[in-house]
């Protein structure tokens, strides 16, 4: 579109170069014309003034008609000068027009990508006259594809035009604006090279102001923003005067990071950056070409009655099995899956591979399978989790959906209408992480949930801690009293297993009854006759830990041949698709 403006531009510009010329030819004609009235006037003037007052003979015909014709050719040239004038005035609005939409953004009035780099080259070289360095800043809003979705896009431009208002009140005054792309935007400056305490006081307030809650359309919408700052004298540039390309490079990369480190805060650019945004390109793409050459593939963790140690189902938890980095742990994937749209695909890879393995399982073994909570704001998600039961030909009975109380905070409607959708047709529904989110007892009550689990995180430290041990007991209460089932997870010790089986009929899971196995390797465990008994006490090894920090190194493989479960954080939608 900005190569269209540029062409229109060139093209208004050599015809008003042609108009001007023509201005000039008119005007030439107006003034012969002029000299011409005043050469033929003098000679017509004196016989007419004869001719009325004396009675005299009258002007010659022939120079009274050049005359007259004269008189014509001024008026008609003087019309057309005017005309002219007044055409070449429109031309110049409009052109002044065409380039202001050829170098800003009509939405926020900033500047766009080329001509903000264009003025970013020119401060800099001003700033460099000056003794001033230049510092570039990238803001992208955290979250604001999700309000843009929910609210509509004419509340998502509103609100993109409020928050353009509040980064140009938050920097100087001779600030250049730009706006990036759909949600990113920029800006740079001019400062002394001794004043960096300015930049913090700046990037810190300006976090703060963009945090603020809007009311947009009578409706409070809150975003945030990751920043990343680079400045003209870093060395990280590769050279002593980078341009406004290598400083937009830099200053991108740092948002990144900011947004990997929780986003809603600001960083500086710095080399090692760089070498982690290397590593996240290496990610997106082995995702991307992962997915369909089936390297994301199901692992199966047992699900175990407590009280009669007889395995009653598995939970599915996503790995990826990466021709690159080997084993690669969900916590690691997960989150750039869901950053760059592929978690759908992903996920659904991953359930018609696990519903294919659970019809080889005996019929009473359930699947349970957890979802991201960016699936859920799918409104075809239930229509497309049913296509793949048909597909499959698979028991809707047998298929249990975990949902993370996050996903209640985020829309408690649609999550309503997407949990009665499911157990329309037969699915149950668990509640996950029960106790680490924002779920109320309402909200508990008000949903149709089949099933809570209690999180790993108060499971695992239950002796060692007795808040936890206290929020067990209370979940396991009021599971029962809503007569709600519930199930454990991260079993790993017998005490653990000993300190729950006072809560009566409930399920659990975790390293206790073994490590997460592949399809293989499952379906021989199942098949195996010497299996009998040992889910009760928990006999299997538990293993060695996995994929703790090192993500180029592939997990390792436990005592029973299984391959060891990667390191794991609280959230099971981190973990598992």
């Amino acid at each position: 579109m900005e190569a269209s403006f540029t062409r229109h531009i060139t093209a208004m510009d050599d015809e008003s170069e042609n108009r001007r010329q023509i201005d000039v030819v008119a005007l030439g004609i107006v003034t012969a014309a002029i000299l011409m009235f005043v050469a033929t006037g003098s000679q017509i003037g004196p016989p007419v003034v004869n001719s009325l007052l004396y009675g005299g003979t009258g002007p010659d015909n022939l120079i009274l008609n050049a005359f007259l014709l004269n008189i014509a050719i001024i008026i008609f040239g003087w019309s057309r000068y005017r005309q002219l004038c007044e055409e070449i005035q429109l031309r110049k609005a409009a052109e002044k027009q065409a380039r202001k939409m050829a170098e800003t953004d009509p939405l926020t009035g900033f500047l766009n990508r080329r001509s903000f780099n264009q003025c970013v080259d020119h401060l800099i070289t001003k700033a460099d006259e000056e003794g001033q360095i230049v510092v570039l800043v990238m803001v992208d809003l955290d979250n604001f594809k999700q309000v843009n979705d929910f609210n509509g896009h004419n509340a998502g431009d509103l609100l993109l035009r409020e928050c353009a208002r509040r980064i140009a009140s938050g920097l100087p005054k001779r600030s250049l604006l730009g706006r990036i792309g759909g949600d990113e935007f920029s800006a740079a400056f001019a400062f002394d090279k001794n004043r960096d305490d300015t930049i913090a006081l700046i990037a810190s307030g300006l976090i703060e102001t963009i945090s603020q809650s809007m009311q947009i359309n009578g409706i409070s919408m809150d975003v945030t923003a990751s920043m990343g700052l680079s400045r003209s004298d870093s060395p990280g540039a590769g050279s002593q005067h980078p341009d406004a390309h290598a400083l937009l490079e830099m200053a991108d990369i740092a948002m990144y990071h900011a947004k990997r480190q929780g986003r809603n805060g600001y960083f500086w650019f710095e080399d090692m950056m760089a070498d982690e945004m290397r590593f996240r390109t290496e990610l997106e793409q082995g995702i991307r070409h992962g997915i369909p050459n089936g390297e994301f593939v199901p692992y199966y963790e047992q699900q175990i009655d407590l009280q009669t140690g007889e395995l009653t189902g598995f939970e599915m938890l996503a790995r990826w099995d990466s021709p690159q980095f080997g084993i690669v742990s969900p916590e690691v994937f997960i989150p750039v899956a869901e950053d760059i749209g592929a978690i759908g695909d992903l996920s659904e890879s991953v359930i018609r591979q696990a519903l294919e393995d659970a019809k080889a399982w005996d019929p009473r073994l359930t699947l349970a399978v957890n979802v991201s909570p960016l699936q859920l704001r799918d409104p075809w998600f239930a229509q497309k989790l049913l296509r793949l039961l048909v597909e499959a030909n698979f028991p809707p009975n047998r298929l249990e959906i975990e949902i993370t109380e996050s996903c209640l905070h985020q829309n408690v409607a649609q999550a309503r209408s997407l949990i009665t959708s499911l157990k329309n047709q037969g699915i149950k529904i668990s509640l996950d992480d029960f106790g680490t989110g924002y779920s109320s007892l309402a909200q508990l009550r008000s949903l149709p949930f089949d099933r809570i689990k209690i999180d790993r995180s108060f499971v695992t430290s239950l002796h060692e801690s007795k808040d936890n041990a206290a929020i067990v007991h209370a979940i396991a209460m009021l599971g029962k009293g809503l007569q709600l089932p519930v199930t454990v997870e991260g079993i790993e010790t017998g005490e653990v297993l000993d300190h729950l089986l006072q809560y009566g009929p409930i399920k659990g899971q975790g390293y206790f009854y073994g490590r997460p196995r592949p399809a293989r390797e499952l379906a021989e465990w199942l098949n195996d006759p010497q299996r009998s008994g040992k889910a009760a006490r928990g006999k299997e090894p538990a293993g060695p830990e996995a994929l703790a920090q090192a993500l180029h190194t592939p997990a390792k493989a436990d005592s029973t041949g299984s391959m060891a479960e990667p390191a794991e954080v609280p959230g099971k939608h981190v973990r598992n698709a």
